[in-house]
Protein backbone atom coordinates (compact mmCIF):
# COMPACT_ATOMS: atom_id res chain seq x y z
CA UNK A 1 0.00 0.00 0.00
CA UNK A 2 2.70 2.48 0.95
CA UNK A 3 4.45 1.90 -2.36
CA UNK A 4 1.44 3.63 -3.93
CA UNK A 5 2.12 6.75 -1.88
CA UNK A 6 5.86 6.66 -2.63
CA UNK A 7 5.26 6.26 -6.35
CA UNK A 8 2.57 8.93 -6.26
CA UNK A 9 5.00 11.26 -4.50
CA UNK A 10 7.56 10.62 -7.24
CA UNK A 11 5.05 11.22 -10.03
CA UNK A 12 3.57 14.19 -8.18
CA UNK A 13 6.96 15.84 -7.64
CA UNK A 14 7.95 15.67 -11.29
CA UNK A 15 4.43 16.58 -12.38
CA UNK A 16 4.56 19.56 -10.03
CA UNK A 17 7.82 20.63 -11.67
CA UNK A 18 6.22 20.22 -15.09
CA UNK A 19 3.16 22.21 -14.04
CA UNK A 20 5.27 24.99 -12.53
CA UNK A 21 7.25 25.17 -15.77
CA UNK A 22 3.91 25.14 -17.55
CA UNK A 23 2.76 28.14 -15.55
CA UNK A 24 5.98 29.97 -16.37
CA UNK A 25 5.34 29.10 -20.00
CA UNK A 26 1.79 30.41 -19.81
CA UNK A 27 2.94 33.59 -18.08
CA UNK A 28 5.32 34.27 -20.95
CA UNK A 29 2.85 33.23 -23.64
CA UNK A 30 0.07 35.39 -22.22
CA UNK A 31 2.38 38.39 -22.39
CA UNK A 32 3.91 37.75 -25.81
CA UNK A 33 0.89 36.20 -27.56
CA UNK A 34 -2.10 37.45 -25.57
CA UNK A 35 -5.60 35.98 -25.49
CA UNK A 36 -6.71 37.00 -28.96
CA UNK A 37 -7.32 35.22 -32.24
CA UNK A 38 -3.71 33.98 -32.56
CA UNK A 39 -3.95 32.15 -29.24
CA UNK A 40 -7.36 30.75 -30.21
CA UNK A 41 -5.95 29.48 -33.52
CA UNK A 42 -3.05 27.85 -31.68
CA UNK A 43 -5.35 26.30 -29.07
CA UNK A 44 -7.44 24.69 -31.81
CA UNK A 45 -4.39 23.49 -33.78
CA UNK A 46 -2.67 22.05 -30.71
CA UNK A 47 -5.87 20.20 -29.77
CA UNK A 48 -5.43 17.89 -32.78
CA UNK A 49 -2.16 16.20 -31.73
CA UNK A 50 -3.45 16.20 -28.16
CA UNK A 51 -6.52 14.33 -29.38
CA UNK A 52 -4.25 11.73 -30.99
CA UNK A 53 -2.29 11.48 -27.75
CA UNK A 54 -5.51 10.71 -25.89
CA UNK A 55 -6.51 8.11 -28.48
CA UNK A 56 -3.22 6.38 -29.32
CA UNK A 57 -0.84 7.48 -26.60
CA UNK A 58 -1.53 7.82 -22.90
CA UNK A 59 -5.27 7.39 -23.44
CA UNK A 60 -6.95 4.40 -25.02
CA UNK A 61 -3.87 2.47 -26.16
CA UNK A 62 -2.02 2.81 -22.87
CA UNK A 63 -5.14 1.91 -20.89
CA UNK A 64 -5.56 -1.24 -22.99
CA UNK A 65 -1.85 -2.10 -23.16
CA UNK A 66 -0.76 -1.64 -19.53
CA UNK A 67 -3.01 -4.35 -17.93
CA UNK A 68 -1.98 -6.96 -20.53
CA UNK A 69 1.69 -5.98 -20.37
CA UNK A 70 1.55 -5.89 -16.55
CA UNK A 71 0.13 -9.41 -16.55
CA UNK A 72 3.15 -10.64 -18.50
CA UNK A 73 5.52 -8.81 -16.15
CA UNK A 74 3.76 -10.29 -13.10
CA UNK A 75 4.11 -13.75 -14.67
CA UNK A 76 7.87 -13.11 -15.11
CA UNK A 77 7.45 -13.57 -18.87
CA UNK A 78 9.74 -10.69 -19.84
CA UNK A 79 10.47 -11.97 -23.34
CA UNK A 80 6.75 -12.22 -24.11
CA UNK A 81 6.29 -8.72 -22.68
CA UNK A 82 9.10 -7.46 -24.92
CA UNK A 83 7.55 -9.01 -28.04
CA UNK A 84 4.15 -7.61 -27.10
CA UNK A 85 5.55 -4.09 -26.70
CA UNK A 86 7.41 -4.21 -30.02
CA UNK A 87 4.42 -5.50 -31.96
CA UNK A 88 2.03 -2.91 -30.53
CA UNK A 89 4.57 -0.11 -31.02
CA UNK A 90 5.17 -1.02 -34.67
CA UNK A 91 1.49 -1.11 -35.46
CA UNK A 92 0.95 2.21 -33.67
CA UNK A 93 3.70 4.01 -35.60
CA UNK A 94 2.45 2.73 -38.94
CA UNK A 95 -1.11 3.81 -38.13
CA UNK A 96 -0.08 7.26 -36.93
CA UNK A 97 2.22 7.79 -39.91
CA UNK A 98 -0.65 7.03 -42.28
CA UNK A 99 -2.99 9.41 -40.41
CA UNK A 100 -0.45 12.24 -40.47
CA UNK A 101 0.14 11.80 -44.21
CA UNK A 102 -3.58 11.73 -45.02
CA UNK A 103 -4.39 14.80 -42.92
CA UNK A 104 -1.47 16.75 -44.38
CA UNK A 105 -2.51 15.94 -47.95
CA UNK A 106 -6.12 16.78 -47.11
CA UNK A 107 -5.19 20.18 -45.70
CA UNK A 108 -2.96 21.01 -48.66
CA UNK A 109 -5.78 20.07 -51.02
CA UNK A 110 -8.35 22.11 -49.10
CA UNK A 111 -6.16 25.22 -49.14
CA UNK A 112 -5.06 25.08 -52.77
CA UNK A 113 -8.34 23.89 -54.29
CA UNK A 114 -10.95 25.80 -52.30
CA UNK A 115 -12.92 26.83 -55.41
CA UNK A 116 -12.28 30.53 -55.01
CA UNK A 117 -13.63 30.66 -51.46
CA UNK A 118 -11.83 33.15 -49.27
CA UNK A 119 -10.47 31.93 -45.95
CA UNK A 120 -10.08 34.30 -43.01
CA UNK A 121 -6.67 35.08 -41.62
CA UNK A 122 -7.49 33.10 -38.50
CA UNK A 123 -8.49 30.06 -40.57
CA UNK A 124 -5.29 30.22 -42.64
CA UNK A 125 -3.18 30.58 -39.49
CA UNK A 126 -4.95 27.61 -37.90
CA UNK A 127 -4.29 25.44 -40.98
CA UNK A 128 -0.63 26.50 -41.00
CA UNK A 129 -0.23 25.63 -37.32
CA UNK A 130 -2.01 22.29 -37.78
CA UNK A 131 0.38 21.32 -40.59
CA UNK A 132 3.37 22.29 -38.46
CA UNK A 133 2.20 20.31 -35.43
CA UNK A 134 1.06 17.16 -37.27
CA UNK A 135 4.37 15.22 -36.87
CA UNK A 136 4.22 16.02 -33.15
CA UNK A 137 1.34 13.55 -33.09
CA UNK A 138 3.75 10.69 -33.82
CA UNK A 139 6.40 11.91 -31.40
CA UNK A 140 4.13 12.43 -28.40
CA UNK A 141 2.28 9.16 -28.92
CA UNK A 142 5.59 7.30 -29.07
CA UNK A 143 6.67 9.04 -25.87
CA UNK A 144 3.34 8.25 -24.18
CA UNK A 145 3.66 4.59 -25.14
CA UNK A 146 7.09 4.53 -23.53
CA UNK A 147 5.58 6.07 -20.40
CA UNK A 148 3.04 3.25 -20.26
CA UNK A 149 5.76 0.59 -20.49
CA UNK A 150 7.85 2.20 -17.76
CA UNK A 151 4.87 2.77 -15.46
CA UNK A 152 3.84 -0.88 -15.82
CA UNK A 153 7.34 -1.87 -14.74
CA UNK A 154 7.17 0.42 -11.71
CA UNK A 155 9.66 2.93 -13.14
CA UNK A 156 7.74 6.14 -12.63
CA UNK A 157 10.59 8.63 -12.32
CA UNK A 158 11.69 8.92 -15.94
CA UNK A 159 8.13 8.72 -17.27
CA UNK A 160 6.92 11.52 -15.01
CA UNK A 161 9.98 13.68 -15.79
CA UNK A 162 9.45 13.48 -19.56
CA UNK A 163 6.72 16.20 -19.83
CA UNK A 164 9.18 18.74 -18.39
CA UNK A 165 11.12 18.60 -21.65
CA UNK A 166 8.25 20.11 -23.61
CA UNK A 167 8.02 23.05 -21.24
CA UNK A 168 11.77 23.64 -21.34
CA UNK A 169 11.77 23.93 -25.14
CA UNK A 170 8.57 25.97 -25.11
CA UNK A 171 9.90 28.44 -22.53
CA UNK A 172 13.18 28.67 -24.42
CA UNK A 173 11.36 29.74 -27.57
CA UNK A 174 9.28 32.33 -25.71
CA UNK A 175 12.44 33.77 -24.17
CA UNK A 176 13.94 33.95 -27.66
CA UNK A 177 10.81 35.78 -28.85
CA UNK A 178 11.34 38.27 -26.02
CA UNK A 179 14.48 39.45 -27.80
CA UNK A 180 12.71 39.78 -31.17
CA UNK A 181 9.87 42.24 -30.59
CA UNK A 182 9.66 42.94 -34.33
CA UNK A 183 7.91 39.62 -34.94
CA UNK A 184 4.17 39.75 -35.61
CA UNK A 185 1.85 37.71 -33.37
CA UNK A 186 1.25 35.09 -36.07
CA UNK A 187 5.01 34.71 -36.57
CA UNK A 188 5.54 34.33 -32.84
CA UNK A 189 2.94 31.60 -32.45
CA UNK A 190 4.39 29.71 -35.43
CA UNK A 191 7.83 29.79 -33.78
CA UNK A 192 6.22 28.30 -30.68
CA UNK A 193 4.72 25.49 -32.79
CA UNK A 194 8.17 24.72 -34.23
CA UNK A 195 9.64 24.51 -30.72
CA UNK A 196 6.88 22.08 -29.71
CA UNK A 197 7.71 19.88 -32.70
CA UNK A 198 11.40 19.67 -31.73
CA UNK A 199 10.47 19.01 -28.10
CA UNK A 200 8.24 16.11 -29.15
CA UNK A 201 11.11 14.43 -31.01
CA UNK A 202 13.36 14.79 -27.95
CA UNK A 203 10.63 13.43 -25.64
CA UNK A 204 10.14 10.32 -27.76
CA UNK A 205 13.88 9.68 -28.02
CA UNK A 206 14.22 10.00 -24.25
CA UNK A 207 11.40 7.55 -23.56
CA UNK A 208 12.71 4.97 -26.04
CA UNK A 209 16.14 5.19 -24.44
CA UNK A 210 14.59 4.69 -20.97
CA UNK A 211 12.68 1.66 -22.27
CA UNK A 212 15.97 0.19 -23.51
CA UNK A 213 17.56 0.70 -20.10
CA UNK A 214 14.57 -0.99 -18.45
CA UNK A 215 15.12 -4.12 -20.53
CA UNK A 216 12.37 -3.55 -23.10
CA UNK A 217 14.49 -2.52 -26.06
CA UNK A 218 12.22 -0.80 -28.60
CA UNK A 219 12.25 -1.95 -32.17
CA UNK A 220 10.04 -2.42 -35.19
CA UNK A 221 8.77 -5.92 -35.87
CA UNK A 222 6.31 -7.39 -38.33
CA UNK A 223 5.89 -10.67 -36.47
CA UNK A 224 3.53 -11.50 -33.65
CA UNK A 225 0.75 -9.25 -34.90
CA UNK A 226 -1.71 -12.15 -34.71
CA UNK A 227 -0.76 -13.09 -31.14
CA UNK A 228 -3.76 -13.42 -28.81
CA UNK A 229 -2.39 -10.82 -26.38
CA UNK A 230 -1.77 -8.34 -29.19
CA UNK A 231 -5.30 -8.87 -30.47
CA UNK A 232 -6.62 -8.34 -26.91
CA UNK A 233 -4.74 -5.04 -26.67
CA UNK A 234 -6.15 -3.78 -29.97
CA UNK A 235 -9.66 -5.00 -29.21
CA UNK A 236 -9.63 -3.14 -25.90
CA UNK A 237 -7.98 -0.16 -27.58
CA UNK A 238 -10.77 -0.01 -30.15
CA UNK A 239 -13.39 -0.02 -27.40
CA UNK A 240 -11.55 2.57 -25.30
CA UNK A 241 -10.82 4.68 -28.39
CA UNK A 242 -14.53 5.04 -29.08
CA UNK A 243 -15.01 6.49 -25.62
CA UNK A 244 -11.84 8.59 -25.78
CA UNK A 245 -12.78 9.64 -29.30
CA UNK A 246 -16.19 10.75 -28.11
CA UNK A 247 -14.54 12.80 -25.37
CA UNK A 248 -12.04 14.32 -27.80
CA UNK A 249 -14.73 15.06 -30.37
CA UNK A 250 -16.60 16.78 -27.59
CA UNK A 251 -13.43 18.68 -26.70
CA UNK A 252 -13.08 19.78 -30.31
CA UNK A 253 -16.74 20.78 -30.25
CA UNK A 254 -15.96 22.86 -27.16
CA UNK A 255 -13.19 24.57 -29.11
CA UNK A 256 -15.45 25.23 -32.08
CA UNK A 257 -18.23 26.50 -29.82
CA UNK A 258 -15.65 28.65 -28.09
CA UNK A 259 -14.86 30.20 -31.45
CA UNK A 260 -18.59 30.77 -31.99
CA UNK A 261 -19.17 32.10 -28.47
CA UNK A 262 -16.59 34.87 -28.91
CA UNK A 263 -13.33 35.32 -30.86
CA UNK A 264 -11.35 35.14 -27.60
CA UNK A 265 -13.30 32.38 -25.81
CA UNK A 266 -11.23 29.36 -26.85
CA UNK A 267 -8.00 31.04 -25.78
CA UNK A 268 -9.51 32.17 -22.48
CA UNK A 269 -10.73 28.67 -21.66
CA UNK A 270 -7.28 27.31 -22.51
CA UNK A 271 -5.65 29.70 -20.03
CA UNK A 272 -8.17 28.73 -17.34
CA UNK A 273 -7.53 25.04 -17.91
CA UNK A 274 -3.78 25.60 -17.52
CA UNK A 275 -4.37 26.98 -14.03
CA UNK A 276 -6.37 23.88 -13.13
CA UNK A 277 -3.56 21.65 -14.40
CA UNK A 278 -1.31 22.40 -11.42
CA UNK A 279 -3.39 20.84 -8.61
CA UNK A 280 -5.03 18.33 -10.92
CA UNK A 281 -1.73 17.23 -12.45
CA UNK A 282 0.23 17.09 -9.22
CA UNK A 283 -2.38 15.09 -7.30
CA UNK A 284 -5.15 13.73 -9.55
CA UNK A 285 -3.02 12.70 -12.51
CA UNK A 286 -0.29 11.37 -10.22
CA UNK A 287 -2.68 9.03 -8.40
CA UNK A 288 -4.33 7.99 -11.67
CA UNK A 289 -0.95 7.20 -13.24
CA UNK A 290 0.11 5.01 -10.33
CA UNK A 291 -3.26 3.34 -9.76
CA UNK A 292 -3.63 1.81 -13.25
CA UNK A 293 -0.61 -0.54 -12.97
CA UNK A 294 -1.32 -1.01 -9.25
CA UNK A 295 -4.91 -2.09 -9.87
CA UNK A 296 -3.79 -4.24 -12.80
CA UNK A 297 -1.30 -6.11 -10.61
CA UNK A 298 -3.84 -6.62 -7.80
CA UNK A 299 -6.60 -7.81 -10.12
CA UNK A 300 -4.15 -10.13 -11.89
CA UNK A 301 -3.66 -11.80 -8.49
CA UNK A 302 -7.42 -11.81 -7.79
CA UNK A 303 -6.98 -9.41 -4.84
CA UNK A 304 -10.17 -7.35 -5.15
CA UNK A 305 -10.09 -6.35 -1.48
CA UNK A 306 -6.54 -5.03 -1.89
CA UNK A 307 -7.66 -2.96 -4.87
CA UNK A 308 -10.59 -1.61 -2.83
CA UNK A 309 -8.29 -0.62 0.04
CA UNK A 310 -5.90 1.05 -2.41
CA UNK A 311 -8.75 3.04 -3.95
CA UNK A 312 -10.18 4.26 -0.64
CA UNK A 313 -6.79 5.18 0.80
CA UNK A 314 -5.57 6.97 -2.30
CA UNK A 315 -8.90 8.81 -2.73
CA UNK A 316 -8.72 10.09 0.83
CA UNK A 317 -5.19 11.38 0.33
CA UNK A 318 -6.07 12.91 -3.02
CA UNK A 319 -9.15 14.73 -1.69
CA UNK A 320 -7.23 15.99 1.33
CA UNK A 321 -5.39 18.27 -1.10
CA UNK A 322 -7.95 18.70 -3.87
CA UNK A 323 -10.82 19.97 -1.70
CA UNK A 324 -8.91 22.96 -0.23
CA UNK A 325 -7.23 23.56 -3.59
CA UNK A 326 -10.67 23.87 -5.19
CA UNK A 327 -11.92 26.29 -2.54
CA UNK A 328 -8.70 28.30 -2.61
CA UNK A 329 -8.71 28.63 -6.39
CA UNK A 330 -12.34 29.68 -6.34
CA UNK A 331 -11.72 32.41 -3.76
CA UNK A 332 -8.42 33.61 -5.24
CA UNK A 333 -9.24 33.22 -8.94
CA UNK A 334 -8.83 36.95 -9.82
CA UNK A 335 -5.60 37.26 -7.83
CA UNK A 336 -4.06 34.08 -9.25
CA UNK A 337 -5.01 35.06 -12.80
CA UNK A 338 -3.54 38.53 -12.35
CA UNK A 339 -0.23 37.29 -10.99
CA UNK A 340 0.20 34.49 -13.52
CA UNK A 341 -1.05 36.13 -16.70
CA UNK A 342 -1.51 39.92 -16.38
CA UNK A 343 0.86 42.00 -18.48
CA UNK A 344 1.71 42.85 -22.05
CA UNK A 345 -1.02 41.68 -24.41
CA UNK A 346 -3.00 40.20 -21.49
CA UNK A 347 -5.20 43.06 -20.23
CA UNK A 348 -7.74 43.55 -17.43
CA UNK A 349 -10.62 42.24 -19.55
CA UNK A 350 -8.73 38.99 -20.17
CA UNK A 351 -8.04 38.67 -16.42
CA UNK A 352 -11.75 39.00 -15.65
CA UNK A 353 -12.74 36.46 -18.29
CA UNK A 354 -10.16 33.86 -17.26
CA UNK A 355 -10.84 34.26 -13.53
CA UNK A 356 -14.55 33.62 -14.07
CA UNK A 357 -13.80 30.35 -15.85
CA UNK A 358 -11.23 29.35 -13.21
CA UNK A 359 -13.74 29.84 -10.39
CA UNK A 360 -16.22 27.53 -12.14
CA UNK A 361 -13.62 24.90 -13.03
CA UNK A 362 -12.46 24.90 -9.40
CA UNK A 363 -15.84 23.59 -8.27
CA UNK A 364 -15.20 20.40 -10.21
CA UNK A 365 -11.59 19.85 -9.17
CA UNK A 366 -12.38 17.00 -6.79
CA UNK A 367 -14.60 15.30 -9.38
CA UNK A 368 -11.88 15.60 -12.03
CA UNK A 369 -9.46 13.90 -9.64
CA UNK A 370 -11.87 11.12 -8.67
CA UNK A 371 -12.54 10.34 -12.33
CA UNK A 372 -8.83 9.74 -12.84
CA UNK A 373 -8.94 7.18 -10.00
CA UNK A 374 -12.23 5.52 -10.98
CA UNK A 375 -11.55 4.91 -14.68
CA UNK A 376 -8.39 2.79 -14.03
CA UNK A 377 -10.54 0.54 -11.80
CA UNK A 378 -12.27 -0.75 -14.93
CA UNK A 379 -9.31 -0.52 -17.29
CA UNK A 380 -7.21 -2.69 -14.97
CA UNK A 381 -9.84 -5.43 -15.35
CA UNK A 382 -9.76 -5.12 -19.16
CA UNK A 383 -13.24 -3.60 -19.00
CA UNK A 384 -13.24 -0.79 -21.53
CA UNK A 385 -16.96 -0.91 -22.27
CA UNK A 386 -18.17 0.55 -18.98
CA UNK A 387 -16.05 3.73 -19.20
CA UNK A 388 -17.09 3.92 -22.87
CA UNK A 389 -20.81 3.89 -22.09
CA UNK A 390 -20.41 6.46 -19.33
CA UNK A 391 -18.19 8.74 -21.41
CA UNK A 392 -20.71 8.69 -24.27
CA UNK A 393 -23.49 9.68 -21.82
CA UNK A 394 -21.46 12.54 -20.35
CA UNK A 395 -20.31 13.67 -23.79
CA UNK A 396 -23.89 13.94 -25.02
CA UNK A 397 -24.87 15.84 -21.88
CA UNK A 398 -21.87 18.15 -22.19
CA UNK A 399 -22.57 18.89 -25.85
CA UNK A 400 -26.19 19.77 -25.09
CA UNK A 401 -25.25 22.01 -22.16
CA UNK A 402 -22.52 23.73 -24.20
CA UNK A 403 -24.92 24.54 -27.03
CA UNK A 404 -27.41 25.93 -24.50
CA UNK A 405 -24.65 28.07 -22.96
CA UNK A 406 -23.66 29.54 -26.34
CA UNK A 407 -27.26 30.17 -27.36
CA UNK A 408 -28.71 31.45 -24.09
CA UNK A 409 -25.95 33.28 -22.21
CA UNK A 410 -24.61 36.80 -22.83
CA UNK A 411 -21.37 36.96 -24.80
CA UNK A 412 -19.19 37.69 -21.76
CA UNK A 413 -20.59 34.66 -19.90
CA UNK A 414 -20.71 32.04 -22.62
CA UNK A 415 -17.25 30.70 -21.86
CA UNK A 416 -18.30 30.42 -18.20
CA UNK A 417 -21.22 28.28 -19.31
CA UNK A 418 -18.83 26.01 -21.21
CA UNK A 419 -16.72 25.60 -18.06
CA UNK A 420 -19.80 24.94 -15.91
CA UNK A 421 -20.92 22.24 -18.33
CA UNK A 422 -17.55 20.48 -18.04
CA UNK A 423 -17.75 20.59 -14.25
CA UNK A 424 -21.32 19.25 -14.11
CA UNK A 425 -20.49 16.39 -16.47
CA UNK A 426 -17.45 15.42 -14.38
CA UNK A 427 -19.70 15.10 -11.33
CA UNK A 428 -22.20 12.98 -13.28
CA UNK A 429 -19.38 10.82 -14.60
CA UNK A 430 -18.11 10.10 -11.08
CA UNK A 431 -21.57 9.05 -9.90
CA UNK A 432 -22.08 6.72 -12.86
CA UNK A 433 -18.59 5.19 -12.56
CA UNK A 434 -19.02 4.56 -8.83
CA UNK A 435 -22.41 2.89 -9.37
CA UNK A 436 -21.00 0.68 -12.12
CA UNK A 437 -18.00 -0.30 -10.00
CA UNK A 438 -20.33 -1.27 -7.16
CA UNK A 439 -22.38 -3.49 -9.47
CA UNK A 440 -19.23 -5.13 -10.81
CA UNK A 441 -17.12 -5.67 -7.69
CA UNK A 442 -19.29 -4.75 -4.73
CA UNK A 443 -18.85 -1.71 -2.52
CA UNK A 444 -15.89 0.55 -3.24
CA UNK A 445 -15.88 1.70 0.36
CA UNK A 446 -16.95 5.24 -0.50
CA UNK A 447 -18.93 5.53 2.74
CA UNK A 448 -15.60 5.59 4.57
CA UNK A 449 -14.85 8.85 2.77
CA UNK A 450 -17.96 10.69 3.99
CA UNK A 451 -16.61 11.65 7.44
CA UNK A 452 -13.14 12.74 6.30
CA UNK A 453 -14.48 14.68 3.31
CA UNK A 454 -16.98 16.48 5.58
CA UNK A 455 -14.06 17.56 7.77
CA UNK A 456 -12.13 18.66 4.67
CA UNK A 457 -15.05 20.81 3.57
CA UNK A 458 -15.37 22.37 7.03
CA UNK A 459 -11.64 23.05 7.17
CA UNK A 460 -11.76 24.55 3.67
CA UNK A 461 -14.66 26.82 4.70
CA UNK A 462 -12.59 28.12 7.62
CA UNK A 463 -9.68 28.60 5.21
CA UNK A 464 -11.87 30.55 2.77
CA UNK A 465 -13.01 32.88 5.57
CA UNK A 466 -9.40 33.51 6.55
CA UNK A 467 -8.41 34.24 2.94
CA UNK A 468 -11.36 36.63 2.53
CA UNK A 469 -10.24 38.48 5.67
CA UNK A 470 -6.70 38.76 4.32
CA UNK A 471 -7.97 40.12 1.00
CA UNK A 472 -9.84 42.87 2.86
CA UNK A 473 -7.06 43.72 5.29
CA UNK A 474 -3.84 43.37 3.24
CA UNK A 475 -3.00 45.92 0.57
CA UNK A 476 0.31 44.94 -1.00
CA UNK A 477 1.56 44.43 -4.56
CA UNK A 478 -0.34 41.56 -6.26
CA UNK A 479 2.41 38.95 -5.89
CA UNK A 480 2.93 39.66 -2.18
CA UNK A 481 -0.81 39.81 -1.49
CA UNK A 482 -1.32 36.44 -3.16
CA UNK A 483 1.62 34.93 -1.27
CA UNK A 484 0.26 36.15 2.07
CA UNK A 485 -3.24 34.89 1.26
CA UNK A 486 -1.94 31.44 0.28
CA UNK A 487 0.27 31.21 3.38
CA UNK A 488 -2.57 32.19 5.69
CA UNK A 489 -4.98 29.85 3.88
CA UNK A 490 -2.66 26.82 4.07
CA UNK A 491 -1.85 27.46 7.72
CA UNK A 492 -5.51 27.85 8.61
CA UNK A 493 -6.52 24.69 6.74
CA UNK A 494 -3.87 22.46 8.28
CA UNK A 495 -4.56 23.88 11.73
CA UNK A 496 -8.29 23.27 11.33
CA UNK A 497 -7.68 19.71 10.13
CA UNK A 498 -5.29 19.02 12.99
CA UNK A 499 -7.90 20.30 15.43
CA UNK A 500 -10.34 17.76 13.96
CA UNK A 501 -7.77 14.96 14.22
CA UNK A 502 -6.87 14.76 10.54
CA UNK A 503 -3.72 15.37 8.54
CA UNK A 504 -1.70 14.18 5.56
CA UNK A 505 -0.73 10.56 6.19
CA UNK A 506 2.78 9.40 5.37
CA UNK A 507 1.34 5.91 5.22
CA UNK A 508 -1.77 4.90 3.30
CA UNK A 509 -4.12 3.96 6.13
CA UNK A 510 -7.90 4.13 5.89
Amino acid sequence: MNRILRNTATVGAFTALSRVLGLVREMLQSRFIGAGVEQSAFTLAFAIPNMARKLFGEGALTAAFVPVFKGEVEAKAIERARRLARAVMTMSFLMLGAIVALVFVGLETAVHFRAGLEMSGRALLTVRLVKTLLPYMIFICGAAFGMGVLNAMGRFRAASAMPCLLNVFWIGMLVWICFHPELRLDQRIHRVAMAILVAGAVQMAFMLWCMHRAGITPGLTFSGWADAKVRLVWRNTAIAAVGAGAVQINYMLDQVLGQVAAPWAAGVIGYAERLMDLPLGVIGVAFGTVLLPTFAGLFAKGDVEGAREAFVASSRQMLFVMVPAAVGLGVLAPEVTTVIYRGGAFDAAAVMRVSRAVAVYAVGLGFFGLQKSLVPWFQAQNDMKTPLRISVCTVCLNAALNILAVVCLPVEWRHVGLAASTTACAACGCVLLARSARRRNGSLGLRRLVAPVSKMLLGSAVMAAAIAAVKLAVHLPPVLSLAVAIAVGCTTYFAAMAAMGMGWKRRLVV
